[in-house]
């Protein structure tokens, strides 16, 4: 399993070498810490946790053709490396359900999924959250802010991906909603604490818009 885990870094750093949206290897890095750190305190399937966080934006429809296409190459790397089919296709399920896509995602059936679900969405939060947001604005071309182009509140994945917003704007369209969908206790209590970060900078942030600090 170790040479297996080896591998899987070994393939994502290749492959999300440069990437800059913020799904780069540091993203994944920190998924996976996060998602040992969760199925420790919560008695999950380590080895599953920590191949279904390294290669879950290999997969990710924003990085390939399609969410097809992603999910076919991480496929064919599980098979290429002899891993179990039974723990494959438990990798590739939690995969296919993590994304938020403009929604609150599926409800993960095993535990191994919450967590690793709860990783990702937690990188999504707090100080790295808020950078990784900006980072991604700059990449998409979006403004930091403006006033004059109201939050969405309801869309489809299209309208999500593609439509129009801002940095500050997604904080309202997903951020400030991730608290909400966590699945494990612990992931509930660390999104508490980096939702309440994201609060006091936004408070911030409007306040030295304004010029008023």
């Amino acid at each position: 399993m170790n040479t297996v885990l080896e591998a899987a870094t070994s393939y994502v750093k290749e492959e999300l070498a440069g990437e800059g949206s913020g799904h780069d290897w540091w993203h994944i890095y920190r998924v996976e810490q996060l998602a040992i750190t969760l199925a420790t305190e919560e008695g999950a399937d380590l080895f599953i946790c920590r191949l279904a966080a390294l290669l879950h934006d290999v997969a990710d429809e924003k990085l390939n053709e399609s969410e097809e296409a992603g999910m076919k190459k991480v496929a064919d790397w599980l098979a290429l490396h002899a891993v179990d089919p039974e723990q494959a296709q438990h990798v590739l399920s939690i995969i296919q359900g993590m994304s938020f896509k403009g929604g609150g995602g599926q409800i993960m059936p095993t535990l191994e999924g919450k967590i690793v679900q709860d990783a990702d969405r937690l990188d999504a939060l707090g100080a790295v959250g808020i950078a990784r947001t900006f980072q991604y604005s700059g990449n998409r071309g979006q403004l930091i802010y403006d006033p004059d182009l109201p939050v969405r509140v309801t869309m489809t994945k299209e309208e999500y991906r593609n439509g129009r917003s801002t940095a500050i704007n997604h904080f309202y369209e997903k951020l400030l909603k991730l608290k909400e969908h966590m699945n494990t206790d612990y992931g509930k209590k660390l999104a508490e604490e980096r939702h309440a970060y994201m609060e006091t900078f936004l408070k911030t942030f409007y306040a030295e818009w304004d010029g008023k600090k």
